[in-house]
């Protein structure tokens, strides 16, 4: 298989640093091992490895490597094939009863079964095979699948372990010296029957290299450096256990008490906490000095290595604020960097920055951005719970940062509220923040009006058409395959109308580019010469009518094309590395494909938030933290539009945290939670990064889509933010609700327009007659329209200049 120039290169990448993303949760020095042996390779996730999460977050690389290939190529005997071969037998076994078993879940949720079955996944079965203790080393390998349009479940086999998983572990725990739990998960198991192993590696989902990183590390060429960016918990313990899995309306009762803001303001213990993670190394780290500049604080740590082994360290800066008149969580992480690669007794100096003003509460009472008079104390350490107060800014009377208006509405009860402990400045070093030096800022809320001159002339069929996406008919314009510029896409802004010249080609993500790897060419033009990943997990639930309509034509026969593009790690993985200038470079990466796929815009990074493990679409985001999000989508957005003309879709604005019902559910959540907790992330990488796109998320929140939203897409991105590009809807058709027992409204097109939501994706038929309906009976206005479409004409030509 010769792979081109640029796949050598993306691929070599990708396995000289993806280790960074891993890390051990236990370890007890038993690896690496010197040399490849002999091995007894168990697990259901050895052969049959995952490299990404299902849905627009999967990626068909032209290949990947598992478990079971990469150990066996880095000169590993593997022993257990027999193994492998049977369980694969039972997997097999089981596929019709889970078939059953997804329609009869489908039903009792008033789904059709193809979409319901998205993101459903059958559980891990207990079987009956016989593991042996003759090799030199075990390795067990447990994996777990999630995807879009289901969530997981509480259940054996899935958050749980199986008892087949747990018997099976812990036998192999007990008879090899040697032996390696490997976790290939996109998101949260629960551990706690197996803690007694006592090597435990998170090696995640990592795309194409996955099944290489592993050797790498069992023999040492790679060191884990990465670390939790979301709490492992037992399911009952995280503050959202209770308030999941509605499928009308679910509640954010926790408020801002979100993964670790919980845990340690409820003085609860996790399994692993957030920022945790060990290496084959070890390090100390040192305050050094701290020192204020208006409101940033200059932050100065020394990192030595103190073990023989080379590594890098993560060192992470958290902050205990105040609580006068609103109630804060115990710390948040306000800064964290990584060290280069320390040799054995090497020191490094790290300087972390923050701006105490990115870190003000939220007031509803006083519709503002506050920081409250007190004692900031800043404490530094390797993780959330391994953390030490060594200094503090002090605040002599309250400032108000940003004067806002209360925008998305009330959830209907109030937040948890934890009674913070008091903390003592005493003993650290002090630096005095004058209230002065902190300027407030005063939004001013005023409509967009922008209008283009050139499109005045335009029809009103015209203006309609540059609102939507192109799109065809059939299943085209359903699942939204309709870019004619890169073959497999996801979309395309309009290209049926004279005026506008030029458009925009988007492709999913965020696991890199996901396009149609093969397809041909005739006469005809291009057609389809496989059936696209996330389809292939449906077809079994698709009525035999109209299977046809989805598998490739038998009758042409045209010139094959090939267009290979990188699966690279997931998105929790890459936040893992804790490595700004790392998930930059994966950035690059995708840039770069993107040029040689002609995709303007790659509907990625998502940054949603790990409110609850059981979310389907977990692996995608990046933590349940939104300062590490919001970073790290920066550095991915600058890295992509480094490349002149492409830029990435921040995605999904606001609050897709759950997947059952993701159409029509309605995320309950406080103003405050949304400001300070959900809104977070798309801010910093709004103002650090400027990415060309957004896009808003299906559900709806307080009662309204956020498609539909004119406080959100106006007030609070345009006017609060200044953000002044591209706003499109996630993939929808107006009054399409795919649930039957859905009581909540589906969001329409008209309405969109009207609430500054330009681009409705990927267009359809249902759009357009929403669209023509609603000027007929004046709900919609040409001036609405019109300043649509000038938006979207102005995004389109300044990134095609």
């Amino acid at each position: 298989m010769k792979l081109e120039d640029y796949e050598n290169r993306h691929i070599d990448q990708l396995r000289k640093r993806a280790g960074e993303c891993t890390l051990f949760l236990k370890r007890d020095g038993a690896f690496p091992v010197k040399e490849p042996g002999t091995l007894a390779l168990y697990g259901n996730g050895a052969r049959n490895t995952i490299k990404g999460g299902t849905g627009s977050g999967d990626v068909d690389s032209r290949f990947f490597v598992n478990f079971e290939d990469g150990l066996s190529d880095a000169g590993f005997k593997v022993l257990t094939k027999e193994w492998l071969d049977g369980y694969d037998e039972i997997v097999k076994a089981g596929h019709k009863s889970y078939i059953r078993e997804a329609k009869a879940a489908a039903r009792k949720a008033g789904y059709l079964p193809v979409v319901f079955s998205m993101g459903y996944f059958p559980a891990e079965p207990d079987y009956d095979l016989k593991l042996t203790k003759d090799a030199d080393l075990a390795v067990y390998v447990l994996s777990r699948n999630s995807g879009e349009g289901n969530d997981r479940r509480l259940i054996p086999g899935d958050v749980y372990l199986s008892k087949t998983e747990i018997r099976d572990i812990l036998w192999l725990n007990d008879n090899y010296e040697k032996f390696l739990l490997v976790l290939n998960v996109g998101g949260v198991v629960d551990l706690t029957p197996v803690m007694a192993v006592r090597n435990i590696l998170y090696i995640s989902q990592l795309g194409v290299v996955t099944g290489n990183v592993l050797p790498d590390i069992i023999l040492g060429r790679a060191n884990p450096s990465g670390k939790l960016t979301t709490t492992w918990a037992r399911p009952e313990d995280y503050s959202s256990f209770d308030n999941f899995g509605d499928l009308q309306d679910v509640k954010y009762k926790e408020g801002i008490y979100v993964g670790y803001r919980y845990f340690d303001s409820a003085d609860k213990t996790p399994v692993f906490p957030f920022g945790y993670g060990r290496s084959y190394s070890d390090f100390e780290i040192g305050y050094e000095s701290a020192a204020l500049s208006g409101s940033t604080v200059t932050f100065r740590a020394k990192v030595k290595n103190i073990s023989e082994v080379p590594g890098k360290e993560v060192v992470q800066l958290y902050m205990s604020e105040p609580a006068v008149e609103l109630n804060k969580a115990a710390k948040q992480l306000v800064s964290f960097a990584k060290t280069k690669e320390l040799s054995a007794g090497e020191e490094e100096t790290l300087e972390l920055n923050f701006d105490l003003r990115e870190f003000a509460a939220y007031s509803e009472k006083k519709a503002a951005y506050i920081l409250e008079k007190g004692d900031y104390i800043l404490k530094l350490g390797n993780s959330s719970a391994d953390v030490k107060a060594v200094a503090a800014v002090r605040l002599n009377s309250d400032v108000i940062v940003k004067q806002c208006q209360n925008k998305m509405g009330k959830p209907g009860f109030e937040d948890l509220v934890i009674a913070k402990k008091e903390e003592s400045a005493e003993g650290l070093d002090i630096l005095v923040l004058a209230p002065e030096a902190v300027k407030t800022e005063t939004v001013s809320y005023s409509k967009d009006e922008y209008k283009d001159p050139s499109l005045e002339a335009l029809s009103d069929e015209e203006l309609m058409r540059l609102t939507l996406g192109y799109h065809g008919s059939g299943v085209a314009a359903i699942v939204g395959e309709t870019s004619k510029h890169a073959v497999g896409g996801a979309g395309e802004t309009c290209l049926t109308v004279d005026a506008v010249k030029d458009s925009l080609s988007m492709a999913d993500g965020p696991a890199g580019l996901r396009l149609k790897s093969t397809y041909g060419v005739d006469e005809k033009g291009v057609y389809d010469l496989s059936i696209d990943p996330m389809m292939v997990k449906m077809l079994d639930f698709i009525p035999k009518i109209a299977a046809p309509f989805f598998k490739p034509p038998k009758n042409r026969h045209g010139e094959i094309r090939h267009q290979y593009t990188t699966a690279i790690p997931i998105g929790t993985a890459v936040a893992q590395s804790f490595n700004v200038e790392f998930a930059r470079e994966l950035g690059d990466l995708v840039g770069e494909e993107m040029e040689i796929f002609n995709v303007d815009l790659w509907l990625a990074p998502a940054l949603n938030i790990h409110r609850n493990i059981c979310c389907g679409r977990n692996f995608e985001y990046f933590s349940e933290d939104p300062f590490v999000s919001g970073k790290m989508a920066a550095a991915i957005t600058k890295g992509v539009q480094s490349h002149k003309g492409r830029g990435t879709t921040i995605k999904h604005v606001l609050c897709n945290n759950q997947e059952l019902n993701r159409n029509n559910g309605d995320s309950r959540v406080s103003e405050r939670a949304l400001r300070e907790i959900y809104l977070k992330g798309f801010e910093i990488c709004i103002k650090e990064a400027d990415p060309k796109a957004l896009m808003t998320s299906y559900n709806l929140v307080n009662g309204t889509h956020t498609s539909e939203s004119y406080d959100l897409n106006n007030d609070i991105l345009r006017c609060e933010l200044g953000y002044e590009g591209l706003i499109m809807t996630d993939w929808i058709a107006s009054g399409r609700s795919f649930c039957r027992k859905s009581v909540h409204p589906a969001p329409y097109a008209h309405n969109n327009i009207k609430a500054g939501n330009d681009l409705t994706m990927p267009g359809s038929p249902a759009d357009e007659r929403d669209i023509r309906k609603t000027l007929k009976n004046g709900t919609l206005t040409r001036e609405d329209m019109l300043h649509s479409a000038s938006r979207i004409l102005r995004s389109i030509l300044r990134q095609k200049a």
